[in-house]
């Protein structure tokens, strides 16, 4: 695979080391300011993620009048939300909905929570969710159907997540990584990471005794062992997680640390794994400046035609808001870690 030349493939930046509550306050002052058609998951992250760090620290400053204000033209009119050309990343764009209902005590926002899920369904022929198998989808399937089961009781959301995870296995490789998609058998960084995001996601909806949490889990901690494999000593994971001569990619980092974080705060992955997380962390928080710059996130990635295409795929520097949504949830899911709440 030919490299560019002049391509960056480590840090540019020598930030420090942050306290992830310290980064968590800096980067809610930049992300989640915005619900902007097409709804996209990235803003949605980003509103989550200063829902998440108020329930945390009462003391911070409290979002709910802001964010209303956000939300409210969807509220007002449900079908306008998405368009006739939106997919499963803009549908999982409502994933604040169901942390907003609780917070609000208004239940209204649970009919918008529903209203994307329903969007996945009714069934897997039917829905949007690729038949290639795009890893993407784990994430967007599990965050809204995970969501939407726990916000209702209703058990066919849990009943068609579980259906297309379990039929997603065979492009989960011998080595633990997963394709992009089966069209595309490379092993893109933020790829897996949504994968191993959305295998987090359902394992947190799902109830404990769910006949299929277990063949779920032990999925999860086998594509985790893959990629432990593949962290750079910086902390943190590469663009294509397999050549360590691509650069070190930010969103990839964050994604697959929250995933662990989360994992070990309810306690389905053991300690054993903090080593793991601490380093992501570092990586992370040292390329994460306070004017919520974020070093080195990949540009938006369809599945590609070769793997030069995914070697040679730009990156941003600076305010990027796929990079900061991800980097205030791994933030507050660290400092979560270690309130131990």
């Amino acid at each position: 695979v030919r490299l560019p030349c002049g391509f960056g493939f480590g840090m540019t930046r020598d930030f420090e080391m942050k306290r992830p509550v310290d980064a968590a306050l800096s980067l809610a002052v930049h992300y989640g300011h915005k619900l902007e058609r097409p709804v996209v998951y990235t803003q949605g992250v980003a509103l989550s993620g200063r829902l998440r760090l108020h329930e945390l620290l009462p003391e911070s400053p409290d979002p709910t009048e802001d964010i209303a204000s956000i939300v409210a033209p969807y509220v007002a009119d449900l079908p306008r939300i998405f368009g006739p050309d939106d997919g499963t990343a803009n549908y999982a764009g409502l994933c604040w909905a169901d942390g907003f209902a609780v917070s609000t005590g208004d239940a209204s926002y649970i009919d918008l929570l529903r209203f994307s899920a329903d969007k996945f369904g009714p069934t897997l022929d039917e829905g949007p969710l690729d038949p290639d198998i795009r890893v993407e989808d784990f994430f967007f399937a599990a965050t809204m159907l995970g969501r939407a089961f726990r916000a209702t009781g209703d058990s066919a959301y849990a009943d068609l997540l579980v259906e297309f995870l379990l039929s997603s296995l065979d492009t989960l490789q011998p080595d633990g990584l997963w394709w992009h998609c089966k069209a595309s058998p490379y092993y893109w960084g933020r790829g897996n990471a949504f994968a191993a995001l959305g295998f987090a996601e359902a394992l947190t909806y799902l109830p404990g005794d769910h006949p299929s949490r277990a063949v779920l889990l032990q999925t999860h901690i086998r594509h985790l062992e893959g990629l432990a494999k593949h962290q750079d000593e910086s902390g943190m994971w590469r663009q294509v997680v397999d050549m360590p001569e691509t650069y070190l990619e930010h969103s990839a980092t964050t994604m697959i640390g929250y995933s662990i974080a989360k994992g070990l705060r309810r306690g389905w992955l053991p300690d054993s794994w903090r080593a793991v997380l601490d380093r992501a962390w570092d990586g992370a928080s040292r390329r994460i400046g306070d004017d919520g710059s974020i070093e080195h996130v990949c540009g938006g990635t369809g599945p590609q035609p070769d793997l030069e295409a995914y070697v040679n795929r730009p990156y941003s520097d600076g305010l990027d808001d796929r990079g900061g949504a991800m980097a205030l949830w791994f933030a507050v899911e660290m400092a979560r870690l270690e309130a131990g709440v």
